[in-house]
């Protein structure tokens, strides 16, 4: 049987101006390696990172693209390689939001998740000639017993590292989401119905990790509060650290959290209520560190609104912030709306990063929502960068980990930067 070459490439993007520029190991493309038969070579190009060499051998290209702004660039790959002869297959959370557009320059698309054989299929077709366009697994869901380790194999690890700190690696317990948030396309994507992985599965894969430091990509952690519990009871022995998006706001579940090594969340901070402020307090009771999810732009917002969730932010002592501008993407439930209403600016998908307005506001002009992004930005970070912001949370970790042994001398940061002074 030939060896067959496959290179996975994960497009770049033009990152948010505001914030400190630091690189994540993409979760899609280990998902998609893990599921790639062993007969084939991979390699990985993350071009956030890595230098994209379209000279170097290969007999296939899988584009990984997880955001709406990467698929210009996409496009731009796909059309390099296409041009020499060689297949382009994508997919993705982007391709699965852009099925129809991604369709049009790439020789196939693979639409829903690779797991349980379907990617191994899709492989086969093209070794024998026969590639479809659309593989359509949309709503399809395999089995969640069939979701394995990724394969982090493929990463080049010392790209990931934020002065002389690792990054976090990126895993996943659970699918779906039972919520349907109307910025939010993730209830479109995996559907909404919550599918925990079993929970001796996610142990063992966290297990063989080789970082203390984890992020749950989970689209929320507040959907299952005992499976959250033998989640949280089944993490507490590995000693790892970890940061995910909200969990349950129940007191059982967040000192288990915390046992267990929760280091921060991402929160939605949407109003200057009681509840949000308690929600908050709870998390600093529990040592858990706070970084503020907030949107700007809702309906409900005008300019006042948002210079009084910033005041908010910074009375409640929130550790970090990422300010965001609603952005109307494929499939959220905000979107048909905009589009009902002739709200949408334009579709030029390299400016839909959420750092730019690119619909009508209704109680302000997009020009003044912009002004109110970068407002909030510079407002928030006036007293302390963003970066120092960060560190601190960094310098939390390593006391953590000095005090319960796990500590790795290769994570130490550089000597010398104030950036570290706690």
């Amino acid at each position: 049987m030939p060896n067959y070459h496959i290179t996975i490439v994960y497009p770049k993007w033009h990152k948010i101006p505001e914030q400190t520029e630091f690189h994540l190991p993409p979760h899609g493309p280990v998902c998609m390696a893990a599921a790639i038969p062993d007969e084939f070579n991979i390699t990985f190009i993350d071009e956030n990172v890595d230098t994209l060499d379209p000279e170097q051998h290969t007999d296939l290209v899988l584009l990984s693209m997880m955001l709406t702004c990467q698929t210009p660039r996409g496009k731009e790959i796909a059309e390099l390689y296409r041009s020499k002869g060689i297949k382009v297959i994508s997919g993705g959370i982007a391709t699965m939001l852009h099925a129809d557009e991604v369709e049009q320059f790439v020789d196939s698309i693979f639409l829903g998740e690779v797991e349980n054989g379907r990617l191994a299929l899709v492989l086969k077709d093209w070794q024998e000639g026969r590639l479809q366009q659309r593989y359509d697994y949309f709503r399809n869901h395999p089995p969640i017993e069939s979701i394995g380790p990724a394969n982090r194999d493929i990463l080049n690890h010392d790209r990931y590292i934020y002065r002389g700190v690792k990054m976090v690696d990126l895993v996943h317990a659970s699918r779906g989401c039972k919520f349907n948030c109307f910025p939010c396309s993730t209830a479109y994507l995996g559907g909404q119905v919550f599918r925990p992985r079993p929970v001796e599965k996610v142990i063992e894969e966290v297990a063989a990790i080789d970082n203390n430091r984890l992020f749950f990509v989970d689209n929320s952690l507040a959907q299952d509060r005992e499976w959250l519990l033998e989640f949280f009871e089944g993490l507490i022995p590995l000693k790892k650290k970890w940061v995910s998006h909200p969990i349950l706001d129940d007191e059982e579940v967040l000192a288990k959290a915390a046992e267990a090594g929760c280091w921060y969340v991402y929160q939605a901070i949407f109003d200057t209520s009681d509840v949000i402020r308690e929600r908050v307090q709870r998390l600093k009771d529990h040592g858990i560190g706070i970084e503020a999810a907030v949107l700007l732009g809702p309906d409900n917002q005008d300019v006042d609104y948002i210079k009084r969730l910033v005041d908010f932010l910074l009375e409640i002592e929130i550790d970090m912030a990422e300010f965001s501008i609603l952005t109307p993407f494929p499939h959220a439930p905000v979107t048909a709306q905009m589009e009902k209403d002739g709200r949408i600016l334009h579709k030029d998908w390299k400016r839909y990063t959420t750092a730019e307005v690119v619909f009508q506001p209704l109680k302000m002009t997009p020009d003044e929502l912009q002004d109110m992004y970068h407002y909030a930005w510079k407002e928030f970070y006036r007293d302390m960068s963003q970066s120092l912001k960060m560190s601190k949370l960094f310098m939390k970790v390593l006391h953590r980990e000095i005090a319960d042994g796990t500590y790795k001398s290769s994570f130490q940061p550089e000597v010398g930067r104030r950036e570290w002074v706690d």
